[in-house]
C-alpha cells in the first residue's frame, strides 16, 4: 500500500518533484505557466507543492513547454492517479458510464464478433460488467507497467551529467532509492528517494547576514548531498559545489520559490565533508558561502 504524506500519497509527491523539475527548466513563473496554459497560478501551486493531483492534460502542457518527451513524467502520473483514486481513473470513468442497464458496446469494438446487449443470451453477465472488469485488469496493467519504466530509467541513471562525474563513487542504486553516486549528479532528490525519512541528515545550517537560511543536506544512502535555501528573494542563487569541484545550483525565480524554498540539484559525495554551499544575494553584493568540516 502506498505511504501517505502532509499533502497525500508519496507517489504525488515524486510526480510533483518532476513536476518542480520541469517547471525549473522552463524558467517560467506561476504566473507566466498560469498565461501559456490552461490552468490558473493557484492551480499550479497545489500541482507543484503536490497538494493536489493535476489533470492528465495539465502534466502534458508542462512537458511540452519543458521539451520532455513525456514517458517519465506520464509513468509518474499514472502512478500517483491510480493512488489518489485508489484505482485507475480509466476504471472510474467506467463504472459511472458502463455499469447501467442495457449499455450499448460500440459497433467498433470487437469487430464481426461483436454482440449488443440484446443479443447476449440471459446465463452471460451483462456487458457493462465484463468491460468493466476488461478496464480494470488494463488500468492494473498499465500501472504495472509505469512502475517498470520507472524503475528502468532510474537503472539507467537518467541525467547525462551523472555519467560523468565522479566515477570514484558507486553509480549502482541502492535498494530504497533511484540512484547513487555519480548517477544522482544532476538529479532531484525528491524523485529519486533520496531525501526519505531516515536517509537524510542536516549536516550543515547556516544563517546569512541578509536573514536567508541555508541547509546542507547529505543521503548515505544515495551518496550525494544538495544545498536549500529558504527565506530567499527572487534573483538569489544557491550553490553548492563538493570537494571534487563539482558544482550544482538552483535560483529563486518567483514568490512562489521566496515563500517556500528551493533546492539544488544533487552532486555525487562520498562524504559529508568538505562540501561548500554558497549564496549569491539578488542584485550582487559579496556572496556568503559556509563549508562542511
Amino acid at each position: 500500500m502506498s505511504g501517505t504524506g502532509a499533502h497525500g500519497p508519496v507517489e504525488g509527491a515524486r510526480l510533483a518533484a518532476a513536476l518542480r523539475e520541469l517547471r525549473g527548466r522552463t524558467g517560467l513563473s506561476l504566473a507566466a505557466l498560469a498565461a501559456k496554459t490552461a490552468y490558473s497560478k493557484s492551480s499550479w501551486e497545489r500541482y507543484l507543492n503536490g497538494k493536489s493531483l493535476p489533470p492528465r492534460e495539465a502534466v502534458e502542457a508542462l512537458c511540452r513547454l519543458a521539451g520532455e518527451r513525456g514517458g517519465r513524467v506520464a509513468a509518474l502520473w499514472e502512478l500517483a492517479d491510480a493512488a489518489w483514486s485508489g484505482r485507475g481513473r480509466s476504471a472510474e470513468r467506467a463504472s459511472e458510464e458502463d455499469i447501467r442497464e442495457g449499455a450499448a458496446i460500440p459497433p467498433d469494438e470487437g469487430g464481426d464478433a461483436a454482440q449488443r446487449p440484446e443479443d447476449v443470451p440471459r446465463s452471460a453477465p451483462p456487458s457493462g460488467v465484463r468491460r468493466v472488469t476488461l478496464v480494470v485488469g488494463v488500468a492494473l496493467a498499465l500501472a504495472a507497467t509505469a512502475v517498470l519504466v520507472v524503475v528502468l530509467e532510474w537503472r539507467a541513471g537518467t541525467g547525462g551529467a551523472g555519467r560523468q562525474a565522479n566515477t570514484a563513487v558507486s553509480s549502482a542504486p541502492s535498494a530504497r532509492t533511484g540512484c547513487h553516486g555519480a548517477s544522482c549528479d544532476g538529479q532531484d532528490p525528491l524523485f529519486m528517494l533520496c531525501g526519505g525519512e531516515g536517509l537524510v541528515t542536516t549536516v550543515l545550517r547556516r544563517t546569512t547576514t541578509g536573514g536567508r537560511h541555508l541547509q546542507v543536506r547529505y543521503s548515505k544512502a544515495c551518496g550525494a548531498a544538495w544545498g536549500r535555501l529558504s527565506g530567499g528573494r527572487i534573483g538569489d542563487r544557491l550553490e553548492l559545489r563538493t570537494s571534487d569541484g563539482s558544482l550544482q545550483n538552483t535560483r529563486v525565480t518567483d514568490r512562489f520559490d521566496a515563500d517556500g524554498y528551493v533546492f539544488t540539484p544533487m552532486a555525487a559525495a562520498s562524504g559529508p565533508e568538505k562540501l561548500r554551499v554558497c549564496l549569491r544575494p539578488a542584485g550582487g553584493g559579496p556572496a556568503e558561502c559556509f563549508r562542511t568540516s
